[in-house]
């Protein structure tokens, strides 16, 4: 007998012939995460087991493997030997107090002798015979999992704690986040993150305009984002004269989608240097004047070689807020620091662009050169 804690991934199932290296990438991630822990790892078909841990260590690690992308959920169970006396005398140990339950029996091992309903029912029984209790099959206050593997090994636990699903960071690719000092663009980090992607991120601030305590909190931002991203590479980028050269030259109106599509020239270009599949925004359909339909389309018009993820598109500010607070960037999000967006920010912004006026707008300004002018100032910021 011995206390593991028992993973299980969920949709690694649907890889067919691709699933040893969603598999693979998934064990290494573990393995990273709980690095400096001691522990043993072992693998039986559907389960991964850590074990020979130390017990004080148990809820540290547990927290640490909730936050691994592509681990559907997991159990602290007890280890005992797949055999019928061993199973009945460590579930004769259980005291309920009074409590009612019921067992669930997973036969994984079809070779084990009792099939799964008649041996719930018989250890149900070495409950009743060691506690002053009741069968309750439809809402027990206390289930208890009997879980019986092809490694001729029993666990049994009580409680299945939920992880972050999605599948192993690191098995889609590298894209590049836009990342502001909002709500929405860590949630989108978050959720491109759980789709296997690994991130940078690039953000433009616009000094003296912008503070340093804006930066900072970027900065702050992408701290919390690597708890499940793992290390960022933020690239900061000076926007400063790009938007002096929009005020100046352009229409108030057309101020913001000019200066997005400035950003998405920028991002392509980072994307390109960085070898990085994709650029990802927070953007959400009719949020503000920026994210219609419309200005989305004048916007990633000038993007050409890779595409533009948008994980929020279809959520409502509610929602995107609910997963900033579980992925704790809420709070520093609504910190009272402007970012280069509200810079000279017009009245009455477009709402239906057109990609002619946009063209016709831009064509007053020297955009290669402003461009190049913000990369060559790009800072870059390793966070871990």
């Amino acid at each position: 007998m011995s206390k593991v804690i028992l993973l299980r991934f969920g949709e690694l199932y649907l890889k067919g012939k691709n699933r040893n290296i969603f598999e693979r990438q998934l064990i290494e991630n573990i393995k990273t995460k709980l690095k400096g822990e001691k522990f043993e790892f072992a693998y039986t078909f559907g389960r991964y087991i850590i074990s020979g841990y130390e017990q004080v260590r148990e809820d540290a690690i547990v927290k640490k493997l909730q936050i691994v992308f592509g681990l559907h959920s997991l159990s602290v169970a007890t280890e005992v030997d797949a055999t019928i006396e061993d199973i009945q005398s460590e579930v004769s140990k259980i005291k309920l107090c009074n409590k009612s339950f019921k067992v669930n029996v997973n036969r994984a091992d079809k070779n084990f002798p009792i099939k799964s309903m008649d041996f719930a029912a018989e250890l149900g029984g070495v409950v009743l015979d060691n506690n002053e209790c009741k069968v309750d099959l439809y809402n027990p206050q206390v289930v208890i999992n009997v879980d019986i593997r092809e490694n001729k090994k029993a666990y049994i636990y009580f409680e299945n704690i939920m992880c972050q699903g999605g599948l192993p960071l690191g098995s889609a690719g590298k894209a590049l986040l836009l990342l502001s000092g909002g709500i929405d663009s860590p949630v989108a980090g978050y959720l491109m993150s759980k789709r296997g992607l690994e991130i940078e991120a690039l953000h433009f601030h616009s000094y003296p305009y912008t503070s340093e305590r804006a930066k900072e909190k970027v900065v702050e931002l992408a701290r919390k984002l690597t708890g499940y991203t793992g290390k960022i590479k933020l690239h900061v980028v000076s926007f400063t004269k790009v938007q002096e050269a929009i005020h100046k030259n352009c229409v108030p109106e057309y101020m913001i989608t000019i200066m997005r599509r400035i950003m998405m020239r920028i991002a392509e270009r980072i994307c390109e240097q960085n070898n990085l599949g994709a650029i990802i925004t927070g953007e959400s359909l009719g949020q503000v004047a920026s994210q219609t339909m419309q200005s989305m389309t004048v916007t990633g018009n000038v993007i050409n070689r890779v595409p533009i993820f948008r994980p929020c598109i279809a959520m409502d500010k509610t929602e995107i807020m609910d997963i900033a607070n579980k992925i704790d960037t809420y709070e520093t999000s609504i910190l009272p620091y402007e970012d280069c967006c509200t810079v000279f920010l017009p009245k009455y912004p477009v709402i239906k662009p057109t990609i002619e006026k946009a063209e016709k707008e831009e064509s007053r300004l020297n955009l290669n050169a402003l461009i190049e002018e913000c990369l060559a100032g790009e800072e870059i910021i390793v966070i871990e």
